[in-house]
């Protein structure tokens, strides 16, 4: 039986609704949390957000040609960004997407809290990982399986070094960590939801970074790059 429910998606961020919209509807702040840093993130952030989208009479609402919809409303101070989306069956173009859409604005709206609420005036660096194989859980690799907001974690032995920080945000499918040395930075870990083209689903890992030179960007870069490979063999070179 299909669901015939809308998902809906949340985070809340610590700041007014106004700043919180600015960083939707501005090009620059986008590019800050939408995603990561590879060729075409610009093209595909006006296709999203202007080029199919529209904004609604209601205040602080964009209705999205694929038939989600943000909304934002504020309570004391603290902006609740909700995402609802349509069930499948809607846009049967995008219906075999539709698990993929839907953990990947999961794990934008934890980067846009990250961004508004740790590093407002900050241009992130980042590095994303990916596989398409059969695999375990990057999140259970790493011994983060079980983290709770808000509090530190203790990453498995063989993580890469600097993983210290607290847990932001956990969820089905994804966790999302602070790294206290890259900013700090967040690190998004999570699986893959499987496509026609991608049967057994896969792994991916965002790795969100401020404030580093070069030298250290590229450290960074290789040694996560060097574990991704080491954890799953047929693994994409990095995005960053």
């Amino acid at each position: 039986m299909t669901d015939d429910r809308p998902v809906s998606i949340e985070v809340t961020i610590a700041a007014p609704v106004a700043t919180v919209w600015h960083w939707i509807r501005d090009r620059d702040r986008l590019g800050r949390w939408h995603g990561w840093l590879t060729e075409g993130l610009d093209e595909e952030i006006d296709y999203i957000y202007f080029d199919h989208a529209t904004e609604s009479d209601e205040p602080h609402a964009l209705d999205l040609d694929n038939g989600d919809r943000f909304t934002l409303t504020e309570d004391a101070g603290a902006t609740t960004v909700r995402i609802t989306r349509l069930p499948p069956g809607h846009d049967p173009e995008w219906d075999a997407y539709y698990d993929d859409i839907t953990e990947g604005w999961l794990t934008f709206l934890q980067q846009l809290r990250f961004a508004v609420e740790q590093h407002p005036t900050r241009p992130r660096r980042t590095v994303f990982l990916a596989t398409e194989e059969a695999g375990p859980r990057p999140q259970d690799v790493l011994g983060l399986d079980r983290v709770r907001p808000g509090e530190c974690y203790e990453p498995a032995a063989a993580a890469p070094s600097g993983l210290v920080g607290e847990a932001w945000f956990a969820a089905e499918n994804q966790v999302g960590v602070t790294v206290d040395g890259l900013g700090p930075g967040l690190l998004v870990l999570g699986v893959r939801p499987p496509l026609d083209g991608r049967p057994d689903g896969g792994a991916m890992a965002i790795l969100t970074t401020y404030d580093l030179d070069d030298e250290r960007f590229a450290a960074v870069r290789d040694e996560w790059s060097t574990w991704w490979r080491a954890t799953y063999p047929g693994a994409s070179e990095p995005q960053t």
